[in-house]
């Protein structure tokens, strides 16, 4: 069975509307998302699809080469569960609109797998030293 990839869709949209369209195509939940400041996190999956709006700002995501893709306003990024990917470092903050097949809390829906500690996209166990890790002690 092949890997699923993460692919990105330049210039998808321009206007609210667009992506109100797009998102009745989906069916999918959407939250709104800020991506403030943050270093470049680890490659991860995730087990549910995700679709991903850039509203604004400028940043990059790793494909699952670890090789840089940048990102802009108007692009769309679809990860599909399983596929490997990482958000890279945000300098400058950025706008989302992340979308999901569930409904369910945002932490639940984007929580990182990581692929040394749980290679198969069957597996849906969450990774609490990882998570732990990335969300500081506080935790979630």
């Amino acid at each position: 069975m092949l890997q699923p990839v993460m692919r990105i869709e330049r210039a998808t949209f321009g206007t609210k509307e667009d992506i109100y369209r797009d998102l009745l195509a989906t069916g999918y939940w959407p939250t709104l998302y800020f991506s403030n400041p943050s270093p470049e996190l680890p490659l991860h999956w995730h087990d549910g699809d995700t679709i991903g709006y850039v509203i604004e700002g400028t940043t990059y995501v790793l494909n699952e080469k670890g090789e840089r893709c940048d990102l802009g306003p108007g692009d769309k990024l679809v990860i599909p569960a399983g596929a490997l990917h990482a958000e890279g470092e945000v300098t400058d903050p950025v706008t989302y609109l992340v979308t999901t097949q569930r409904c369910e809390p945002f932490f639940q829906a984007f929580r990182m797998l990581d692929p040394a500690k749980y290679p198969d996209p069957q597996m849906l166990e969450l990774d609490p030293a990882l998570m732990k890790a990335l969300m500081g002690q506080g935790g979630l």
